[in-house]
């Protein structure tokens, strides 16, 4: 089995932190995830500043990004004015989100799931007319922290909008980390009767220390793309209590003491959450960068 890691650390993790890392830094840091062997790297979000300050340098990072033939760096754009902006970097490709409960999505976009259809359609059709592939984000899959319980229905019917308007893949998040174990495995059942294994991921926070099961339960179920933040940097600024995604090293540490195939260097991986500490000024909470920053190398896979 190989399983593709698309590395969300420096949008989904910086966009909830105070301290603002200067753009040259973030280039380091991208450089230091890619000789680690990440492939694919979501690296800032063409939002408005004023929502998301952490990410204002947008326009500049994305225009200055090393260049590999081999790596794929993804861009979240909310709307056409971001779209706008984003297609005058050379970002491979592009993310929209929303959110499956009505309430998040209100709080996050400041629309209804039914009016924020078409805003994001015209963004991925436009997308689509320069030659860009558009990725789906769906928040809230598994539980919201005003509505509680989602239904799978309201799951299917977001899925079913994204992949209409053309959408290559949806990822599923645990926006809240709530999701356990049998509940991951009894919705993405229900999803699969709908949509290919193929056109689905897994987002999974770790909020209540669920997030690497829960990632392994999507795999057996047939999802070989999970979302991870280095060093588990993380959270939604309109979600209050969810805490750091699913931290990189602590995936690629099982999968590859599993034999599972991630083509990423837990080494160089590790080198660069510390270096990601330094610039944040505190620990961040990887379990195995922990490990390695005391010193235990019973953490090397």
């Amino acid at each position: 089995m190989e399983v593709r890691i698309v590395e969300v650390g420096l949008r989904d993790g910086l966009q909830n932190e105070r301290a603002v890392i200067p753009v040259e830094h973030k280039r380091d840091l991208v450089e230091r995830l890619i000789r680690a062997g990440v492939r694919h790297l979501e690296v800032t979000s063409f939002v408005h500043p004023k929502w998301i300050p952490q990410l204002a340098d947008a326009d500049e990072l994305a225009g200055s990004l090393p260049v590999h033939d081999d790596v794929v760096y993804r861009a979240l754009v909310p709307n056409r004015r971001g779209l706008d902006r984003a297609l005058k970097t050379p970002v491979h490709e592009y993310a929209v989100f929303m959110s499956a409960s009505e309430t998040h999505n209100r709080k996050n976009i400041n629309k209804s799931i039914d009016e924020t259809f078409p805003v994001l359609a015209e963004v991925v059709e436009e997308a689509a007319r320069h030659g860009k592939p558009v990725r789906g984000y769906v928040s809230t899959v598994f539980g919201c922290p005003y509505e509680g319980e989602v239904p799978v229905r309201q799951v299917i019917k977001v899925c079913e909008a994204l992949f209409e308007m053309g959408v290559y893949e949806v990822s599923l998040g645990d926006t809240i980390g709530v999701a356990t174990p049998s509940q991951v495995r009894e919705v993405l059942r229900e999803l699969l009767r709908h949509f290919p294994a193929n056109r689905l991921a897994g987002h999974f926070h770790d909020t209540r220390g669920t997030g690497l099961v829960n990632a392994w339960v999507a795999l057996e179920e047939g999802i070989t793309t999970l979302d991870s933040s280095f060093g588990g940097l993380g959270g939604c600024p309109y979600a209050p209590g969810a805490s750091g995604n699913l931290a990189t090293e602590e995936l690629v540490y099982m999968l590859s003491g599993m034999g599972v195939d991630t083509g990423i260097d837990l080494d160089l991986l590790c080198e660069a959450g510390l270096v990601a500490e330094k610039l944040l000024g505190r620990p961040l909470p990887s379990r195995v960068l922990r490990a390695r920053a005391a010193g235990n190398d019973s953490s090397k896979a």
